[in-house]
């Protein structure tokens, strides 16, 4: 890393929206070579920074300065051309273009005599810049046929083609394996080593200790300050990310008035699922844990009622359930909150209301057969409330909100049903350290009323911390049970590799 003058410096950004101040002075360094974490709770203007940064908007104030020279940054076109590329949390690659379409998009090779694509060339430059970063992926094949991780190194690819000074990856790892993971901080390396900057946001600190050099703090718009990695502690990141001390991340409670609710015996789905037999039980959580395709989400979504078991029963408080739909679940007292919360759990143009009430609609008739817009409006307001959700009002667009407010407001549609056992597949992802406590506090609250949670994690330090239970599943079979006390990181991990 070179160590005398910045590559990019951004001195003094603000930003402003109506009635949101998003940054405020904002001052953030770049050197060559190096990686850089970019921290701070979902709100804290992470990405609206870097979207100034890219020209997706313009900043109200302060100075932009690439290798000495002030710049103006209007659109992403001229962001690229000075060297600065952004790859997203939400990948933009195109399924049904093959992988060198993907990557020349909108840069396209085109064939001087014929005027058409030169596909030729495309394939030959793609696969040379996908060799770069130690890549296999055939350039003429569809991108909907390669895995995420391949993905992300295409995205990587795309970068380098555009000589690309500065990446910003945003959440980069949030849908990749172990191994791809790995992988990926490899590449970041071979980038670091050709003096190719980094610019790395991330919620997983522990990645933030494996690759970073130093790290940049933003708290609610304003710049909290800068260390250096090998000066720094987790604990210490996470009181300047939220402004308080956070003694205790995973806040556990003890479970009271324990009794079986929920059991399956023998459940099987054809080819995924076997002889699945389980006990749920009011007032605790119970973690599932396991490996990627392990089957948890399977077992979740069958006591759903999404999909339709092969073969076994499932009882609540010792009577048999016919269940062949989500509603038929719902109506038994069972919800679930899906990992992807914006393709199943939400529905992005509407406002916070609308989706807290969509499912309990039927709660707020009025004698008219109408919805009482008072009744459910104080509805809304309590639990906004009660769940500490942030935001302006009931009527912002729930896609607005940040990942952890977006997963209350799930929550909170749930809890207005009342249910009976709560299912709730990977409750943090994409969520910072300070609004994980609050959800952990929301499913502590659920269990001291007696409700029974279903928590499937791939956190294992989540798993561990708040669960009562741990169950262990591996290639569509239960492996193991284990009691809080015999919960170790060792046990579980032998349990889902069996």
């Amino acid at each position: 890393m070179e160590e005398n003058i910045p590559f990019l410096q951004m001195e003094g950004i603000s930003k402003s929206f109506p009635g949101v101040k998003a940054l405020e002075n904002i001052n953030l360094s770049l050197y060559k070579g190096e990686v850089l974490a970019l921290l701070g709770e979902n709100g804290a203007g992470k990405s609206t920074l870097m979207k100034v940064l890219t020209g997706v908007y313009q900043k109200d104030e302060g100075k932009i300065i690439i290798d000495g020279s002030e710049v103006e940054i209007k659109n992403i076109k001229e962001a690229e051309k000075l060297g600065i590329s952004m790859i997203h949390q939400e990948l933009s690659v195109l399924p049904n273009l093959t992988v060198a379409e993907n990557l020349f998009l909108g840069n396209e090779k085109i064939n001087k005599l014929t005027k058409k694509l030169d596909r030729k060339t495309m394939n030959s430059m793609c696969k040379d810049y996908l060799e770069q970063i130690g890549c296999n992926v055939k350039p003429n094949e569809y991108a909907k046929n390669i895995s995420i991780g391949e993905m992300q190194m295409l995205e990587i690819a795309k970068a380098i083609s555009k000589n690309s000074n500065v990446i910003i990856m945003d959440e980069p790892t949030t849908a990749l394996t172990d191994a791809e993971t790995e992988k990926l901080f490899k590449v970041v390396e071979k980038l670091t080593s050709k003096n190719i900057a980094i610019i790395y946001i991330s919620h997983r600190l522990d990645e933030i200790f494996a690759i970073c050099d130093r790290i940049n703090v933003l708290r609610d718009g304003k710049y909290v300050g800068e260390v250096q990695v090998k000066d720094v502690t987790k604990d210490d990141l996470i009181t300047m990310m939220v402004g308080r001390k956070m003694e205790e991340q995973y806040p556990y409670k003890e479970p009271a008035n324990v009794k079986p609710i929920l059991k399956l015996k023998d459940i099987c789905l054809k080819g995924v699922l076997q002889s699945i037999n389980l006990e749920v039980r009011a007032g605790e959580i119970l973690g599932m844990s396991g490996l990627m395709g392990a089957g948890r989400t399977e077992v979740a979504k069958v006591i759903f009622g999404e999909y339709k078991k092969t073969s076994g029963s499932i009882e609540m408080n010792g009577k048999e359930l016919n269940i062949n739909s989500p509603k038929d679940a719902i109506n038994n007292g069972i919800a679930y909150l899906s990992e992807d919360r914006k393709k199943e759990g939400l529905i992005l143009p509407l406002s916070v209301r609308e989706n807290m009430t969509l499912a309990s609609l039927n709660k707020f008739e009025n004698r008219n057969f109408s919805i009482s817009k008072t009744a459910e409006k104080n509805t809304v307001d309590k639990y906004i409330k009660d769940l500490l959700i942030k935001t302006p009002n009931q009527d912002q667009l729930i896609k607005n909100l940040s990942g952890g407010n977006q997963q209350k407001v799930i929550i909170a549609k749930w809890l207005i049903q009342s249910p009976k056992v709560l299912i709730i597949d990977e409750p943090t992802k994409g969520i910072d350290v300070g609004a994980k406590k609050e959800i952990y506090d929301v499913l502590n609250m659920l269990k001291a009323k007696g409700t029974a949670v279903i928590m499937i994690s791939s956190d294992m330090q989540e798993v561990l911390g708040i669960s009562d239970r741990v169950i262990v599943m591996h290639e569509g079979k239960i492996t193991g049970e284990l009691d809080r006390k015999e919960a170790t990181q060792e046990n579980i991990m032998k349990l889902a590799i069996e």
